[in-house]
């Protein structure tokens, strides 16, 4: 196993979590150098090793999703496993959990019992909807937080259809997004702005996605609007996708009156400036149907390629509408290295999700150590080396399934 590498190298987070958003935040600190060790069920493990398509029985997501983590086993259902939890939060920098509100607590490791083992650590603590109110008790997955927050309300066609999420788990990563940044905050404030002591954090997943919802808010508060579904359209025009004659996608957005005179010029339609229908976005939005129609007429004349070069070349915003394939292929993708290849000891060569941002050279660089591995593989690392467990404690620890 290499060892991690990271500006976070040194800080200790103990993962009490499952399925997506805190596992995927705790990703995150690890590629960063974090030493993570996830804790697993016996037997059974994370659901997420059977979650998706799978290479010989393990699924692929696992191998990213839990890279560079260690991963034990401990039953929590159990007090001698909740003692060996409190052992390990004894010496952590951060503890994440996403279990339903209250379940810590059942198992004996509250904030209550953490802040008296351990006065420095950070307990984040993601759930659905938080731990109080009316829906704290609620079981929640991602479609369902994405639904409350009113995100999947806007994101729906238009006439009556119904209402539509994206195929990923949007709302599981970027409540883990919005966890990694508060957890940082507070090790600023104990470590540096001196206060010396740990945090809770309470992030629910609705409030992470519902404040994402820009001026929606702000308009319904201030004019009672409530913003509606709109297909593949926003507050300005023209912006939408436009096929090309080869049948391929190309989104176009000229949000401002200069990127627009482009636009026009470009498609070979210079008079749209002076047209009153189109002088200002007002317009433009009130005609979007005519105006649309206009730029589908001179993309259906083009491949999508071509009307891609065309509009790039002239200063408009537009892109292919890529494919995991494209992604994979793409020239600029490679040239950031930002589709990861790794060596997956059980399922072989692999494509990771990348390190969303690049460190210059001066200091320790993130990476992938490590793709996520086994069920306990690494018992015997934290249980021997760290807890300092003799090898008979462990073996009674095995037969009791603790382990």
């Amino acid at each position: 196993m290499t060892e991690a590498t990271g500006p976070l190298k040194g800080l200790r987070v103990l993962e009490l979590g499952h399925y997506v958003s805190a596992p995927f935040c705790t990703r995150l600190l690890g590629d960063l150098g974090a030493e993570i060790i996830k804790v697993e069920a016996p037997g059974s493990g994370d659901p997420m090793r059977a979650n998706g398509k799978q290479i010989n029985g393990r699924a692929l997501w696992w191998s990213s999703l839990n890279r560079n983590k260690k991963l034990i086993t401990l039953d929590l259902r159990q007090r001698a496993g909740q003692e060996i939890a409190l052992q390990l939060a004894e010496r952590v920098d951060v503890v994440v959990e996403n279990f339903r509100a209250g379940q810590l607590e059942k198992w004996n490791l509250g904030w209550d019992v953490l802040q008296q083992i351990n006065p420095r650590a950070i307990l984040v603590r993601i759930s659905g909807f938080g731990q109080d109110g009316p829906y704290s008790d609620r079981v929640c997955f991602a479609p369902i937080a994405e639904a409350v927050s009113g995100m999947t309300y806007v994101t729906g066609g238009v006439g009556g259809t119904a209402p539509v999420r994206p195929n990923i788990s949007l709302g599981d990563s970027v409540t883990g997004l919005n966890a990694f940044g508060m957890l940082l905050a507070a090790i600023y404030e104990r470590d540096v702005g001196g206060t010396g002591r740990g945090r809770c954090i309470d992030i629910a997943m609705f409030e992470s996605l519902f404040a994402m919802m820009d001026a929606a808010v702000t308009e319904y508060g201030a004019l009672g609007a409530i913003r509606e579904p709109s297909a593949n359209t926003v507050v300005f025009s023209p912006s939408g996708s436009f096929m090309g004659r080869d049948g391929g996608w190309v989104y176009v957005t000229a949000s401002g009156n200069a990127v627009f005179y482009r636009l026009a010029a470009a498609i070979g339609k210079p008079e749209l400036i002076s047209d009153p229908r189109f002088i200002e976005n007002a317009g433009r939005v009130e005609h979007r149907a005519a105006l649309s129609t206009i730029i589908s007429e001179w993309s259906a004349r083009h491949d999508a390629g071509e009307v891609e070069r065309i509009l790039n070349a002239a200063s408009v915003p537009a892109s292919k509408i890529f494919s995991m394939a494209d992604c994979a292929a793409d020239p600029h993708y490679a040239a950031r290295g930002t589709v990861l290849k790794v060596d997956d000891p059980h399922a072989g060569p692999l494509l990771h999700p990348p390190i969303a941002a690049r460190f210059d050279a001066n200091g320790s660089q993130p990476g992938v150590a490590w793709t996520g591995g086994a069920l306990g593989e690494h018992n015997h690392e934290v249980f021997a080396d760290l807890l300092g467990m003799p090898a008979d404690t462990l073996d009674a620890l095995r037969r009791e399934a603790v382990i």
